[in-house]
């Protein structure tokens, strides 16, 4: 089977987890992808996030597995000879991946913009922190202050309300950054294809994290006129001691809370319905009953009860646990003295590359022949009438929730045409989060997570619980080039829309599955919430303070499995396009965790580190932490923080020099991100009694005009206060009947060729488009009258319906 990318040459002029994540991922789909790297190499060939010293001839594990089936060639950009024969290799290149961080890239012979001129034909897929152009282009910034000013760290009220807030561990802006620089570099070759002209893709960090890290806050905050969640608390459930260790649970559905109650012997606490949303207080009991049952007896009775639920996973768990080693989750790298994640999707038929060994540096000194030099067609500027890549395909959206809607709703923006399907009886549960009492009129159709997860979509109701509703859909699912769900295994096939089926009914469609953790193994039919997802995968144990149990994140397990799927469904239309044929994405969501965890499995199982949680500390900068200025919130609290980050040597002395060369600071053992990272808890109490005489802004203004990464941490539905998103346009008016006008946001990319604007359409009102489908089915104007009148159709929920007597 030949590679969906195969014949695709990726140049990678970047540095950083982000973009060896992204030409990663390019790589397994088989593209060709020559590192250039200077003679000193990327400093990642020399990284451990645990400090374990490397041999001199060894590169770095992390390093090793973000680099697999890639080629490595050297160039200095002090030698003309050398820049002289990476222009050649350019204007070979269907893709150039940037990012700041190495001299060559940093050279202004291989700036994107003399990169796109050189190689008109190319995507050249830039990442940085904010974007290219605007008016933080230039700002320092880091993974941390770049998810404060996003309203990541606050975005679910993440952490104890008497002490700072927490960031989410692990480096995870990266990581989701390399996804979405990714999904940019895929859709703008399927563009290319089309006319042979290549642009730029400017990605930014900031936008990644403001779309991942946060449900939707700016729509919600504008249709409901309140924040989504407000104020920090510990999620109960959550992760609990048990009495022999730790284990992770929660209730996502009022069903699932009442389940729960019983569960733990306080059935009266389903008599206050209150208690759904407001059970903090109930903490010590519950915490009370956790420690009198061991971990196993309470997986086995959330089991039971069918409540979310995982073991918490941790670099030196994941390997072993039963359900990752049923499926083969973990495997071992080429080079063979550590394991590190499978891809993060899987394909029937088989499409991804066979995995060889990262390279040494500088290995394929002459690179592997390339196709010859392209030749661009036409302008690279920016045009409002370019096509958008994925126009003509139609989309059966079968999904839910999150995760689901993400992938589709990325597909939607770039153009392809989404059935979002729902039925009176089971409308998308996103409809019940619009903060509205349900009395209140038309309450389903104001809920801004809803509208902002599935803009540009068609609506479309049918019940498949009858046999008329599953015969409609057999007629739709012959018209769409795509079928995507994200139940779990059994509801398809207890349906009767197994793959099988439905490949029985259009031969080339591509069916994208995306179960919480899978089509096999023995968690296969467990119900999951992004927080079990997280917990099992390893998210949560990184997330939290040093001194207390995990955190789980509450937003990561959904926002990175709807990215992952989508990355893996432009692959298999890649393949479609090539030989016609259909194929299955698996995209589960644990599978996409684990991938973006992936450092913590790694460091364990080559160095024996067992990476773990430090409150808003990291393993780049030193010093890194959450400070509180004097200042006051929205709600008069002094609750408002300020993220600093000092990542290098010349940063450190840029922070000594904004804070007027105090003695303290002038230690030469600071000089060093050694000695800083010995001294950080002497640091944290200076920096703590300058911050705190000081407002947020004025310590924001100070450092940024220094030099020094620095953030305040944002609220999320002040998202559209940022100058620079303002500037990219992130947030589009967009106009829908009933709700009314409210922001939405775009993705975390843009196109040079345009479209200037993203969004066309508001999002549908329930069943909407239904009867416009079922015409276009060839189903007459009394059929359609009759399956309303049977409720297979409809318009209102159920639920909001006057029960008749």
């Amino acid at each position: 089977m030949t590679a969906p990318l195969s014949g695709t040459t990726v140049v990678d002029l970047s540095t950083g987890i982000a973009g060896a994540y992204a030409t990663k991922l390019l790589a397994d789909g088989g593209a060709t992808v020559i590192k250039v790297e200077p003679p000193e190499g990327d400093p990642l060939r020399r990284w451990s996030a645990s400090g374990a010293e490397l041999p001199d001839d060894a590169d770095g594990a992390l390093f090793t597995f973000l680099s697999s089936s890639k080629q490595s060639l050297v160039a200095d950009p002090d030698r003309a000879e050398d820049l002289d024969r990476v222009r050649a290799l350019l204007t070979g290149a269907d893709v150039v991946m940037w990012s700041r961080g190495s001299r060559l890239a940093e050279s202004s012979a291989l700036a994107p913009a003399a990169i796109l001129a050189l190689a008109p034909q190319a995507t050249v897929t830039t990442i940085t922190p904010f974007g290219l152009e605007g008016p933080w282009a230039d700002r320092a910034a880091t993974e941390f202050t770049t998810q404060a000013l996003s309203g990541g760290i606050v975005g679910l009220g993440r952490g104890n309300p008497d002490r700072a807030p927490v960031f989410v561990g692990g480096q995870i802006g990266e990581w989701l950054t390399g996804v979405q620089a990714a999904i940019g570099t895929l859709a703008s070759r399927a563009r290319a294809r089309l006319d042979g002209v290549g642009e730029l893709v400017d990605v930014s960090m900031l936008e990644t994290q403001a779309m991942c890290l946060t449900y939707e806050p700016v729509t919600h905050f504008d249709m409901a006129g309140k924040p989504f969640r407000s104020g920090r608390a510990i999620v109960t459930p959550g992760v609990e001691t048990t009495s022999d260790g730790l284990v992770g649970l929660g209730v996502g559905t009022g069903q699932q809370w009442l389940d729960f109650c019983v569960m733990v012997d306080h059935p009266e606490w389903m008599e206050d319905r209150s208690l759904f949303v407001n059970r903090g207080h109930l903490r010590p009991e519950i915490a009370a009953w956790m420690a009198e049952h061991t971990t196993a007896e309470i997986l086995e009775l959330t089991a039971a009860f069918r409540i979310p639920h995982a073991p918490l996973g941790n670099g030196a768990t994941i390997p072993g646990t039963d359900h990752f080693a049923a499926r083969r989750s973990m495997v071992t790298n080429p080079r063979g003295d550590f394991v590190e994640p499978a891809p993060p999707y899987r394909f029937d038929p088989p499409l991804l590359r066979p995995t060889e060994p990262a390279p040494a540096l500088g290995q394929h000194h002459e690179p592997l022949p390339t196709t010859a030099p392209r030749s661009g067609a036409g302008s690279t500027a920016a045009s409002g009438g370019a096509s958008l890549p994925y126009a003509g395909i139609r989309v059966l959206d079968l999904t839910s929730f999150w995760a689901g809607p993400v992938c589709t709703h990325g597909l939607a923006l770039l153009g392809a045409e989404v059935l979002h399907l729902e039925s009176t009886a089971r409308p998308d549960g996103t409809r019940m989060l619009s903060g509205l009492r349900f009395s209140e009129p038309d309450w389903w159709e104001r809920s801004g997570i809803f509208c902002g997860l599935n803009s540009d979509k068609l609506g479309v109701t049918l019940d498949l619980a009858t046999e008329e509703g599953r015969d409609v859909l057999r007629q739709v699912i012959a018209i769409c080039d795509v079928v995507v769900e994200n139940s779990t295994p059994r509801v398809m096939e207890q349906l009767g829309f197994d793959v099988e089926a439905i490949r029985a009914i259009r031969p080339d469609v591509i069916v994208v599955r995306m179960p919480g953790f899978g089509l096999d193994g023995p968690w296969r039919d467990d119900p999951a919430f992004a927080f079990v997802i997280e917990d099992a995968a390893g998210l949560t144990w990184m997330t939290g303070y040093p001194d207390a149990n995990p955190i789980s994140p509450y937003c990561v397990g959904d926002s990175n499995a709807g990215t992952h799927a989508l990355c893996g469904l432009l692959l298999a239309l890649e393949h479609r396009r090539r030989t016609g044929e259909g194929v299955l994405v698996e995209a589960s969501m644990v599978d996409a965790a684990l991938s973006v965890a992936a450092e913590q499995v790694i460091e364990h199982s080559a160095y024996g580190a067992l990476l773990g949680r430090d409150g808003n500390r990291g393993p780049v900068s030193a010093p890194q932490n959450l400070y509180l200025a004097a200042d006051s919130d929205d709600d008069g609290n002094r609750d408002t923080w300020v993220a600093v980050a000092v990542a290098t040597d010349d940063q450190w002395q840029a922070l000594v020099g904004a804070l007027g060369r105090p003695e303290w600071a002038t230690d030469p053992v600071l000089a060093t991100a050694t000695g800083r990272r010995a001294r950080h808890d002497a640091l944290d109490e200076h920096l703590a009694a300058w911050c705190a005489t000081r407002r947020a802004e004025e310590i924001e203004q100070c450092l940024r005009a220094a030099g020094v990464p620095v953030g305040q941490v944002v609220q999320p539905h002040e998202q559209t206060a940022l100058p620079q998103l303002q500037f990219r346009g992130f947030f589009e008016d967009v106009d829908r009947a009933v709700s009314g006008p409210a922001r939405h946001r775009t993705l975390p990319f843009r196109f040079s060729r345009g479209p200037e604007r993203m969004h066309r359409a508001p999002a549908p009102l329930l069943g909407e488009h239904t009867d416009e489908l079922l015409d276009q089915l060839g189903i007459d104007a009394q059929t359609r009258a009759g399956l309303a009148e049977r409720g297979v159709t409809g318009r209102v929920p159920d639920i909001a319906r006057p029960s008749r007597s």
